[in-house]
């Protein structure tokens, strides 16, 4: 019997999923969480063998969590499952640690293949994603102009381009506003674009928003 932890700050998704793995006869629900707190109190606990997270739920999450639940639980699996596309975030979060990434969208089959894959110690990723891998791991390699920023930085670009404020993306990560402010700065800086139009114009063509 395989065992999931489900992290998502919706209960609709959650019952949902719960529905759908009990229905598999293989794969057993053993936890929830709605936070990224939740989710770091239940890996410190055991007994999950996949963790399966969203990439937005309050408190910490996205990359960071994914890399703080690694630290905790080095052995346990996790499967990404988000509503942002793979362009976004797939290889950022196989490189902090996940083993798998999908998006909502995906078919519920495809769902519960990931899972049976990831916990029988395999990766579940596109072609796509799996070259970018290789590519990034190449030095040489000239990549995007946002893979040059750091896990902290590309999230706040991602919400500035999605529209949030200064204030707003301070709040929601509970980090200050000077802080988020100089964050927006380096991004500006690193990705060699002189103003925040221009950072949502590059977004748009490569697929982030």
């Amino acid at each position: 019997m395989i065992r999931v932890l489900l992290a998502d700050d919706h209960a609709m998704v959650r019952q949902g999923l719960r529905e759908l793995l009990t229905a598999t006869g293989d794969i057993e629900v053993v936890g929830e969480a709605t936070n990224g707190h939740e989710v770091l109190a239940a890996a410190s606990l055991g007994g999950i063998d996949v963790a399966v997270l969203d990439m937005s739920m309050p408190g910490r999450s996205g990359i960071e969590l994914i890399k703080l639940v690694k630290a905790e639980q080095p052995k346990l699996r996790i499967l990404i499952l988000s509503m942002h596309s793979e362009k976004q975030y797939a290889v950022r979060a196989v490189k902090a640690g996940a083993s798998g990434y999908l998006t909502k969208e995906s078919a519920a089959d495809e769902l519960v293949a990931a899972i049976r894959r990831v916990a029988g110690g395999g990766a579940y990723i596109t072609p796509e994603t799996a070259e970018r891998l290789v590519l990034d791991s190449n030095s040489g390699a000239e990549g995007p102009l946002h893979g040059r920023l750091s896990d902290r930085e590309f999230e706040v670009f991602r919400m500035i381009v999605a529209g949030h404020s200064v204030t707003d993306i301070a709040n929601t990560l509970s980090l200050s506003v000077k802080t988020i402010s100089t964050h927006k700065a380096r991004i500006l800086e690193k990705m060699e674009l002189p103003t925040q139009a221009d950072l949502v114009r590059y977004a748009v063509e490569h697929g982030i928003v």
